[in-house]
């Protein structure tokens, strides 16, 4: 199970993000690759090119060669400037932001990187008047004021600091942050009593946000007692279970340990504004400003103990696991986030086609601590994805030996091995497993869907599994695979008709899925649509399918459904062990 990093009731929108006009990935490096192309043309070309493949260090080879030969060009400048800071290349990324205040006074990201810069130096008043000057918004406002806050506490008047937070005015939003900030900032300069107070109101505001509860539980082990220290972090594991932070906290709590201030120096506390909005921001779908915030943090604060897998986070999302990989190796063995680091390695490691190194990867994990449930977890999972189905079933069997009482949350253990178990042809152990995982968790819409269409695909329990189906549409109407798993239902049943108007849907939500448009292709030949037939099986075959797929579509072309020998509608009969279809969503 991935832990979660960390959670803020933060409502985004892609507008906060639209003066940033390069996605690209980080990966910080003196030497860039020899640019091939000394045209102005060429280079520019080039840049775009590598910006929308997000080639991180071909772009920023590109577009520094550009400015050699366009110095004045101001949206070479600008791209430059973007690239060199979200490829983590700050040293470089600071002199261009020097020139863009020039050019703008207010640029917003130039200023807040210059910020930063002073106050790597300790030059609080400067760093102050760079925030000031910068364009403002609701993410402008709350970055630069929180920051600015911190380097009041550089400058002696943590007071003053306080102040400036609570003269904000914001959307409701802002409350978690302010708390917490201000909490931060108090403990920081020792006023014990008033950091307490904040501190609680940020933990009580968001349970579920790992830094507020550990700034709390921090500042109640040396203010307060161990016992409420521990009562804190152990409320947080029953919403956020296995955290190894809150775990690794009350381990040392009940060795006797207190444990230190969470965030010491205006420059740790400016990381911390960074990291926490950037985290923010990439769950928001705000990739671009979150990848520089997370940078400017780790510039700050290299060793902020979750910028760096937050960033890590970040590019899975953006499909970047080889970045990834490079963050998860430098978390170093001390932390007690490295054991996530290291299924999460795995896990991008099978993501670059690197099976082997994956699997053997998490089974040396395994074997030094078999009760590893993360490691086992992501084993089953990769073994899955390679559809590697009977071992997948031993994988999350054993992972299933490790939980003698399992809860809501462990339901996904018993789906994925019910899948695991259906698909290796082992119906009857799948069905138990389905159903157990039903019965963690009753209204859960993928289990309602597979357990309801394997029902319906083997001709047993109709009418259940037609209304399982029909509830997880219900839960989830914007799901294409369970829209699709219902019309499918419907063709199987033998009314095409409604197969049909499901189906024209489930294509809808999910336009580029070759095998919901295959069987569109084969409800409308079935009502007779054969033209419209024709064109779908076309397209399914364009979106590359599978290869038995792909094999059964190109008869249909060449001689119609009847040539792939499609199957016969089903009736209600006897439960028969056979495998269901691949389309269930799982």
């Amino acid at each position: 199970m991935k832990i979660s990093l960390s959670r803020s009731p933060l409502a985004l929108t892609a507008a906060l993000c639209a003066s940033l006009t390069l996605a690209l990935p980080q990966g910080a490096r003196a030497d860039y690759p020899p640019v091939t192309d000394t045209t102005v043309s060429g280079s520019y070309l080039a840049a775009r090119v590598a910006t929308a493949e997000r080639d991180t260090d071909a772009a920023v080879a590109y577009l520094r060669a550009l400015l050699k030969m366009d110095p004045r060009n101001e949206e070479i400048l600008e791209r430059a400037f973007f690239a060199m800071l979200v490829d983590g290349d700050l040293d470089n990324a600071v002199p261009l932001a020097e020139r863009l205040v020039k050019l703008d006074r207010s640029h917003r990201i130039a200023r807040l990187v210059l910020a930063a810069r002073a106050i790597k130096k300790n030059e609080y008043q400067r760093a102050r008047t760079n925030l000031s000057l910068s364009v403002r918004g609701p993410i402008g406002d709350l970055t630069a004021t929180l920051i600015a806050a911190w380097t009041m506490l550089g400058s002696g008047n943590s007071k003053a600091g306080v102040e400036m937070i609570d003269r904000l005015q914001g959307p409701d939003w802002y409350s978690a942050f302010k708390d917490l900030n201000a909490g931060l900032i108090l403990d920081a300069a020792g006023q014990k009593k008033e950091a307490g107070k904040r501190l609680e109101a940020a933990m009580k505001f968001d349970p579920a946000s790992v830094r507020a509860v550990d700034a709390y539980g921090r500042w109640a082990s040396r203010n307060a007692n161990a016992a409420t220290a521990i009562e804190a972090y152990e409320a947080f594991l029953k919403v956020v279970p296995r955290h190894p932070l809150a775990q690794a906290a009350i381990a040392d709590l009940k060795a006797g340990k207190s444990l230190p201030v969470l965030i010491k120096t205006p420059q740790e506390g400016a990381a911390e504004v960074l990291y926490g909005l950037g985290a923010a921001l990439a769950r928001q779908g705000g990739e671009d400003l979150a990848l520089v915030y997370l940078q400017l943090a780790l510039w700050l604060y290299p060793d902020h103990p979750l910028a760096g897998l937050t960033l890590a986070d970040l590019y899975e999302q953006m499909k970047q696991p080889e970045k990834a990989i490079e963050v998860y190796l430098k978390v170093p063995d001390s932390s007690p986030l490295k054991s996530n680091a290291e299924v999460q390695l795995a896990v991008n490691l099978d993501a670059t086609d690197k099976f082997d190194d994956a699997r053997k990867h998490l089974t040396d994990l395994i074997k030094s601590d078999p009760k590893d449930l993360d490691a086992i977890v992501a084993l089953g999972g990769i073994e899955r994805g390679r559809k590697m189905f009977g071992d997948c079933a031993t994988t999350y069997g054993q992972a299933i030996s490790l939980v003698p009482d399992p809860q809501r949350n462990a339901w996904t253990l018993f789906y994925f091995r019910g899948i695991c178990n259906e698909r290796s042809k082992q119906w009857s152990a799948a069905e138990s497993d389905l159903k157990k995982a039903l019965q963690l968790f009753p209204d859960q819409p993928h289990v309602l869907n597979y357990l309801g269409y394997s029902w319906v695909d083997q001709g047993v329990n109709l009418q259940e599994g037609l209304d399982m189906i029909r509830k997880a549409v219900s839960l989830r109407p914007d799901d294409g695979y369970i829209v699709d798993s219902l019309g499918w239902a419907y063709y199987r049943l033998g009314r095409y008709e409604d197969a049909v108007k499901e189906l024209e849907r489930a294509v809808e939500l999910k336009p580029q899925d070759p095998v919901i448009n295959d069987h569109l292709g084969d409800a409308y030949w079935k009502v007779g649509r054969k033209l419209e037939a024709t064109f779908q099986w076309t397209h399914a075959k364009d979106l590359k399918p599978e290869p038995d797929d792909l094999a059964k579509i190109t008869k249909k072309l060449a001689g119609g459904l009847d040539a792939a020998e499609a199957p016969a509608p089903v009736k209600e009969a006897e439960p028969a062990v056979k495998q269901a279809s691949e389309q269930k969503g799982g």
